[in-house]
């Protein structure tokens, strides 16, 4: 009779990450602290891929999970388990010198095995080193973000050019790499399907959404600058990020925002909340100070430099920039502040800010995807007098913009105006349409359950 197979789950429980592999023999027998030493830190992980132990989305998780636990120093090395991470085993802590539990997975002539950890972060506090971690993940995979790289350049300025370009030997060579690279993020969509899709991430890091732009999805402003400063701090640009949102002309209350990203309580915030609505980045060039909006969606890219970036940042007479919403227009205006407030921001945003897929999908009414000329978003419903409900609040939103309008109860591109989306935005449409699964899922656990959802289409133009 041939021997078992032994496969290790490994999850991580605050943002929502998992990857199974199948263990080298005997090893379902090695503690639990051996079993993360070798396959998170000492194993080639490229091994378990081309000996198919691991799948190549398995592989991906796999690393994102092993760069949360580790820490890193600032050159990308691994050092020790972050402080305040639990191992656990059906919801019991693990001791590292304990041997975990294998449960049968399977029957058959061929018995197969699971040992299942997870990975619970919740008492990690804000202490990622952001600089190592960013080596770190570019460490993974450096042939596909180097190739990321040189195929944004070469498609905006062609062989010869992007060549050149990439010497970033001149300050204008050096403005021309980073202007190609932000507008290569800002030609992204801007969406949230992609939530609910291949890897269901809720919130992506830079790296990530680097890969999703690549696979021809996007994300939304905080993903976006965290993808475009993760590819520029590479090449040794120096950047800060800004944070910005509508009506927050005056100086940022940063105490109080300090203290919501060390409470986690928003229930009287919503004044404060309008200061990180949005995010984009301040660059140092040469000592020339250059602000990069990449974010897309319903904001136009914005490459200002010198004092263009500095007026823009100004809090005499401070301008805005003019952002057409859904409904109506807003101003945007942009804040540089202390840099733990936006990283604190986007580490909490992974997972400890409880749902963030549902609250900018819904909450800060972002829909599934937006840009100049389409929104589209999902439209929950329980009952026939509900969906009709809501669809009448749609179309009179539409009416007052002058947009045109369709809803439908069934989750599908169809219709004029569907098909209309569909063919402008064939990527988008089919993640739209295979999102649904997922996201109704997540919304029925995080309203009540019972819930069937359509979809509203507008054309903005």
């Amino acid at each position: 009779m041939n021997s078992p197979y032994f496969f290790l789950l490994v999850s991580d429980t605050v943002a929502r990450r998992s990857a199974t592999f199948r263990l080298c023999p005997d090893d379902h027998v090695i503690s639990t602290g051996r079993l993360l030493e070798k396959y998170l830190l000492g194993l080639d992980q490229l091994a378990l891929l081309e000996g198919g132990a691991i799948s190549p989305e398995g592989l991906l998780s796999l690393q994102a999970i092993r760069d949360l636990v580790y820490a890193c120093d600032d050159q990308g090395t691994h050092t020790s388990i972050y402080s305040g991470t639990i191992f656990r085993q059906e919801g019991v802590a693990l001791d590292l010198d304990a041997v975990p539990r294998a449960s049968e997975a399977t029957g058959g002539e061929v018995g197969a095995f699971i040992i299942e950890i997870e990975v619970d972060r919740m008492n990690v506090g804000y202490d990622r080193n952001w600089t190592g971690f960013h080596r770190r993940r570019w460490a993974n995979d450096p042939a596909f973000f180097e190739a990321f790289v040189t195929t944004a350049l070469e498609g905006k300025l062609g062989g010869a050019g992007a060549a050149e370009t990439m010497k970033l030997g001149t300050h204008d060579r050096r403005l021309e790499f980073l202007n190609v690279l932000g507008r290569t993020i800002w030609e992204s969509q801007f969406e949230n399907y992609s939530r609910f899709t291949w890897q269901k991430l809720m919130f992506k890091t830079g790296d990530e959404t680097v890969r999703n732009i690549a696979a021809g999805a996007g994300g939304i402003c905080t993903e976006k600058v965290q993808a475009l400063k993760f590819l520029t701090d590479h090449y040794g640009f120096e950047s800060e990020y800004l944070i910005g949102g509508d009506g927050a002309r005056e100086k940022v209350p940063v105490s109080k925002l300090r203290e919501m990203l060390r409470t986690f309580d928003f229930r009287f915030a919503r004044r404060f909340m309008r200061y990180w609505q949005h995010a984009a980045l301040l660059y140092n060039v040469d000592g020339v100070p250059v602000l990069v909006d990449a974010t897309n969606g319903n904001i136009p890219y914005l490459f200002l430099k010198g004092e263009a970036a500095e007026h823009l940042l100004g809090y005499t007479d401070k301008p805005s920039i003019p952002v057409k919403m859904v409904e109506a227009e807003e101003n945007y205006y942009y804040h540089l502040v202390p840099q733990d407030i936006p990283l604190d921001l986007f580490f909490a945003m992974e997972g400890w800010l409880e749902d963030t897929d549902m609250v900018q999908v819904f909450e800060n009414e972002l829909g599934l995807f937006l840009s100049r000329d389409y929104y589209v978003t999902p439209i929950p419903y329980r009952s026939d007098q509900e969906f009709a409900r809501l669809v009448s609040e749609y179309h009179e939103i539409a009416r007052r913009a002058g947009f045109r309008c369709q809803a439908r109860e069934r989750w599908a591109l169809e219709g004029e105006l569907g098909q209309e989306f569909s063919k402008a935005h064939p990527t988008a449409a089919a993640g739209i349409l295979d999102s649904r699964y997922h996201l109704l899922l997540r919304y029925n656990g995080w309203d009540i359950t019972g819930h069937e959802a359509g979809l509203v289409i507008m054309g903005m133009t």
